[in-house]
């Protein structure tokens, strides 16, 4: 289940960093609240996971899954473009986190 837990907290990253951009910087109401909604979930399934796993594991796990999760997003959403060559270092990015789940252990 910590993975599962990881898992939805990058998700939630995603969210409350989605919100955030949403509500220019913190001047819309609704989107401020469900920012910081989606922090405290995010937070909490961070604190789940971490019971089981280690902060060296589940950390950088977390901030990847936002930090992916979040270019995509920008890209989807607010139209972002980014330079071919930053397509290579985010699959970088991808490799990496698999290969920290692959060899935690956990």
């Amino acid at each position: 289940m910590a993975w599962v837990f990881l898992f939805l907290a990058g998700i939630f990253e995603v969210i409350w960093a989605t919100m955030m951009k949403l509500s220019q910087g913190f001047s819309i109401l609704k989107y401020d609240i469900l920012t910081v909604i989606g922090m405290l979930i995010s937070f909490g399934f961070l604190t789940l996971a971490m019971k089981k796993l280690p902060l060296g594991i589940a950390y950088p796990i977390w901030t990847g899954i936002g930090a992916v999760g979040s270019i995509l997003v920008g890209i989807l959403l607010f139209k972002d473009k980014l330079p071919t060559l930053t397509w290579f270092f985010i699959l970088m990015l991808i490799v990496g986190l698999i290969g920290i789940k692959i060899t935690s252990g956990h």
